[in-house]
């Protein structure tokens, strides 16, 4: 049985020897030949050069061939910043002070901005490695591309103008649909709606706004041969059951959910869990063992059926290769590896962080720790409503982010007991925990400090 044939296997709820391994090396890739993150992203020859080394280096049973979850909204009138070592980030939301629906007649095209390029490499990669490593083709998620859209205007739209919400996520239904097409005939074994704005929403929310097009994107793939995973990002613990009930393959979270508790839930339903190695603390900054007896404990935890083992998320660019390799080894050969770190006990951060006095602070001090706001979509608009209140208020409050891709500031989380990602602190007290707050709201707490 190959990579493809034992990931298949998983996804239809088959007896397979061992969990599969799927390495979400997005702009990572890039590195591996030496490549800046913006190149691999806009030239199709960099790109498929890149993701051969992966498929060389990393053995994985299945890959993603882009994960740029800005591609589409770039299509669509977005302006993007690109960075050397990240994805690129949204710069501008055409529809921020715009309130309309796009016609059906812009929805994204074959020949469009970059998706040329994506369906180039997903046709090349399958000639390539088709056979032997199932291909994910990842499209974002309707309520991310209405948040990249509309910006956070979009949270307002959700409590205040819920009709108008609702159109432009069912437009954006139908632009995921459009892209699933693209990407199955091009050869994509996997689709991957990937929506890490699902975690910023109530499960009644979900309902309202998402189940109906998420069951018909899942229907749509099944239709078509190929095999779904439902990727959310952040604290999406309360949306899992919901996520479940609009009948995915699989579904992909990060180190914000606790394995454990997602897994009993996916279990009920038959459903296919992937996840979720934490990117920062173990892939970037651990050891070699630190991220053999992550993965080791993982599989001891949850046994290896209806479990796929996977980053958490787009790994980050500079991720140690020997770590991901580690990684890699621990899923493909857990017997050996586990007598290897049997006695092993990490040596922790022994960075000393010393956090503010808040009993003392000389103003309004609004705290944003995030993953990194220029790669995590709900970072991005969590820290986008702080720096809002500090265009209303000025000098009169202080705000700063903790980017937890810095070694620094996971120390600092542990220090301040932060539990989930991303969240605001004012004045040391927790106020929203994986929740976009409302401006209105958090101008409100502001304002009752003041």
């Amino acid at each position: 049985m190959n990579g493809k044939e034992l990931l298949f296997a998983v996804l239809e709820r088959r007896d397979a020897p061992r969990a599969p391994w799927v390495p979400y090396a997005g702009v990572h890739a890039g590195k591996l030949i030496g490549a800046k993150a913006k190149d691999i992203l806009q030239d199709a020859d960099l790109l498929y050069q890149a993701l051969l080394e992966v498929n060389r280096l990393y053995r994985p049973d299945g890959q993603p061939v882009l994960f740029d979850m800005q591609m589409e909204a770039e299509v669509l009138g977005c302006e993007l910043l690109w960075a050397d070592f990240a994805p690129p980030s949204i710069d501008s939301h055409p529809l921020e002070e715009n309130k309309e629906v796009p016609c059906d007649c812009s929805i994204p095209g074959k020949t469009d901005g970059r998706i040329p390029l994506a369906l180039d490499v997903m046709r090349r990669m399958k000639a390539a490695v088709g056979d032997t490593t199932a291909l994910y083709g990842l499209t974002t998620g309707p309520l991310t591309l209405a948040s990249h859209l509309r910006g956070v205007n979009l949270f307002r739209d959700l409590r205040k103008d819920p009709e108008y919400a609702r159109a432009l996520i069912d437009y954006c239904v139908k632009v995921n649909l459009a892209m699933t097409g693209y990407y199955i005939e091009a050869g994509m074994d996997v689709i991957a709606p990937v929506d890490p704005m699902v975690s910023q929403i109530s499960p009644g929310d979900f309902e309202k706004y998402l189940h109906e097009g998420y069951a018909a994107i899942f229907t749509f793939i099944r239709g078509k041969g190929a095999y779904s995973s439902f990727f959310v990002c952040g604290d999406a613990t309360r949306n899992i059951e919901a996520m479940c009930r609009t009948n995915p393959d699989c579904i992909a979270v990060d180190e914000n959910i606790d394995m454990g508790t997602a897994k009993a839930i996916t279990d009920n339903f038959n459903i296919v869990l992937s996840g979720n190695i934490p990117l920062s603390s173990v892939m970037m900054y651990g050891t070699q063992q630190d991220n053999m007896k992550y993965v080791v404990d993982l599989l001891d935890g949850l046994g290896h059926r209806n479990l796929i083992v996977a980053p958490g998320c787009d790994m980050p660019y500079d991720i140690p290769v020997e770590n991901t390799v580690a990684a890699a080894q621990a899923v493909c050969e857990t017997e050996q590896v586990r007598e290897m770190v049997e006695n092993y006990e990490s040596a922790g951060d022994e960075i000393d962080v010393e956090l503010p006095d808040y009993a003392r602070l000389p103003r309004p001090l609004i705290e944003a720790y995030t993953l990194d706001s220029a790669t995590c979509a709900a970072c991005t608009y969590m820290w986008a409503t702080v720096r809002e209140a500090k265009a209303r208020f000025g000098d009169r409050i202080d705000i700063v982010e903790y980017k937890y891709t810095e070694r620094i500031n996971i120390a600092r989380c542990k220090k301040a007991g932060v539990r989930k990602l991303p969240s605001i602190y004012v004045n040391g007290e927790l106020k929203y925990s994986s929740l976009i707050p409302d401006k209105d709201e958090l101008f409100a707490v502001i304002e009752a400090l003041l």
